[in-house]
C-alpha cells in the first residue's frame, strides 16, 4: 500500500487546528470549514426546487480539488478491488465496457493516450459510490461522495454568490456550451480563475457532480439545519454544477437537478469526492 501523504498548509504558522490540504496519496483535498451558510437561490433566477433559501450549519469536511480524472478512476478500474461486490451499492459491479466514453478519443477517454488530466465522464451514482468506498479502504480515512449542502459550500463559500468566483458568468472561468468546437471535457484546473472561494476548481462545468443525497423537490422546506442528507429514501439521486453541454445561466452553484443512481450516466456526468477529517 502507498504510504499516505498528509501535507499541512500553514497549519501551526497561523493556528489552525486543521491542516488546509489534505494528501493520501490520491489527490489533494480542501478544507471547508465548520460553519452556516445561506443555501439556495437568493437571486430569484432558479426554479422552485432551488428555494426557500435557509441557513445551514455544517461540520468541516475536504472537497477534492479536482473532479475525479481518468488516472484515479484507471487506479480503481484496474484494481482487483473492482470487482469486490462489498464496495457496490446492492452488490452489483458495474461492467467496465459500460462506459462508452472510455475508449473514446473525441471525449479524451480514459483507455486513450494522452487523457490522464481528463475529467472520467459517465460514471454513475453506484460506481462513484463505489469508488470512494475502495479509497476509504485503501487509505483509512473516510471518502464519500458530498452531501447536496456541503457541495453547495463548498461551491459558493458563505457570501452567497451565483457563481463560484462571483455573480457573472465568463468564459474564462468554466467550460460550457460553446466554449470549443465539440463540447466536451477539459483537463481539470484549465481555469484557475474560476476556483470557489476554498480554492476547488471546475465545480461550475465541465462535468456535473453527484451528490450522495437523494433528490427531492420540496426538500428545502424541510431540511433540517444541521447536517442535512436529504430524504431518507428517493428514485434520483441530486446532481450538481452544470457541464460543458449547458448553457452559462445554468451553472450557478444553487441549481440543483436529479438523475437515477443506476443508469448508463451520460458524457456530461462526472464527481467528485469528499473526505472527512
Amino acid at each position: 500500500m502507498r504510504r499516505p501523504l498528509v501535507l499541512f498548509a500553514l497549519c501551526g504558522v497561523l493556528g489552525f487546528s486543521q491542516a488546509k490540504v489534505v494528501n493520501d496519496g490520491y489527490g489533494d483535498f480542501l478544507l471547508v470549514p465548520a460553519g452556516a451558510f445561506q443555501m439556495g437561490d437568493n437571486f430569484g433566477d432558479g426554479e422552485s426546487r432551488e428555494r426557500p433559501v435557509h441557513t445551514v450549519e455544517l461540520d468541516a469536511f475536504y472537497i477534492g480539488k479536482f473532479e475525479v480524472t481518468n488516472a484515479d478512476w484507471r487506479k480503481f478500474r484496474d484494481d482487483p478491488g473492482y470487482d469486490n461486490v462489498k464496495f457496490w451499492p446492492n452488490g452489483r459491479v458495474m461492467p467496465k465496457d459500460q462506459i462508452p466514453y472510455w475508449t473514446q478519443a473525441n471525449n479524451h477517454g480514459g483507455g486513450t493516450p494522452d487523457s490522464d488530466n481528463y475529467p472520467v465522464l459517465g460514471v454513475n451514482w453506484d460506481g462513484a459510490t463505489a469508488y470512494c468506498n475502495w479509497l476509504s479502504e485503501k487509505t483509512g480515512k473516510k471518502y464519500r461522495l458530498p452531501t447536496e449542502a456541503e457541495w453547495e459550500k463548498a461551491a459558493r463559500g458563505t457570501d452567497q454568490r451565483r457563481f463560484p468566483w462571483g455573480n457573472m458568468i465568463d468564459r474564462t472561468r468554466a467550460n460550457y456550451v460553446g466554449d470549443q468546437q465539440f463540447d466536451t471535457g477539459k483537463p481539470v484546473g484549465s481555469y484557475p480563475a474560476g476556483a470557489s472561494p476554498y480554492g476547488a476548481m471546475d465545480m461550475a462545468g465541465n462535468v456535473m457532480e453527484w451528490c450522495s443525497d437523494w433528490y427531492q423537490r420540496d426538500y428545502y422546506e424541510m431540511s433540517p439545519k444541521k447536517n442535512p442528507k436529504g430524504p431518507a429514501r428517493g428514485a434520483y439521486r441530486v446532481m450538481r454544477g452544470g457541464a460543458f453541454f449547458f448553457e452559462g445561466q445554468d451553472l450557478r452553484s444553487y441549481a440543483r437537478s436529479g438523475a437515477w443512481p443506476s443508469f448508463q450516466a451520460y458524457r456530461m456526468v462526472g464527481f467528485r469526492a469528499v473526505r472527512e477529517p
